[in-house]
């Protein structure tokens, strides 16, 4: 486990959550990115939900010429897969766990946990949420992709084999393209896993019609 962990911003929708959803941003973003999403989402009448949007260490990031600048692993080249980051990767894997062992302590079982991330934060929700030995509530990636293909067969834990999953990606994404996503899906979907699988006319962004339908699933997961 990450001995020390990451700084978060915390949004509670209501007193003693017994629900949490940990939310991983993009490259070179913080954890600000995506707060101002809780009132979008309109939740009123959910269960008490915990937010907790962490901030990536900082780190060189060689496709950005090594200029520093919050990531969850190192970015080689465009295609994002030919050559990965597997050491960043899995330090990040770590410390997202420690942040589920922390929601643990204050109350919120990892079954009442949603892990949610866009693009590098998707990967990263996909590369915990697939190997950890405990079942979530959900899996939530937004413009993303799975990473560490060729190892997920060997490494995946049976916990989550259940657990449902959102896609979301943009028709137009010029920085993750659409193929990548869509292998993703296929992926998943030969290993047997329940994904919703949704495709918007955007680029690498969020629309307000992708917002309404990662409402609908957090509400169908957190009950």
């Amino acid at each position: 486990m990450s001995s020390t962990l990451l700084e978060c911003i915390e949004i509670e929708t209501g007193p003693e959550p017994q629900h949490a959803v940990i939310w991983l941003h993009g490259l070179g973003a913080d954890g600000n990115d995506f707060a101002p999403l809780v009132p979008e989402l309109k939740l009123q009448g959910c269960p008490a939900i915990r937010f907790v949007f962490p901030h990536a260490p900082v780190r060189p990031v060689t496709i950005n010429n090594g200029v520093s600048m919050r990531a969850w692993y190192d970015i080689f080249a465009p295609d994002l897969v030919r050559r990965e980051d597997e050491p960043g990767l899995r330090d990040s894997q770590l410390a997202v766990q420690s942040l589920i062992a922390r929601e643990n302590q204050r109350g919120v079982p990892t079954s009442n946990i949603v892990l949610a991330g866009f693009s590098q934060g998707c990967a990263m929700a996909l590369q915990t949420g697939l190997r950890l030995d405990e079942k979530l509530a959900g899996i939530i990636g937004l413009s993303g992709y799975l990473p560490l293909a060729s190892l997920i067969e060997a490494e995946r834990h049976p916990a989550n084999q259940d657990t449902p999953i959102f896609l979301a990606h943009g028709t137009q994404d010029p920085v993750v393209v659409l193929a990548r996503a869509e292998d993703t899906r296929a992926a998943l979907d030969k290993m047997g896993y329940t994904v919703t699988w949704k495709t918007y006319p955007m680029p690498h962004s969020v629309c307000l019609p992708e917002v309404d339908d990662v409402s609908a699933f957090l509400r169908s997961v957190l009950v």
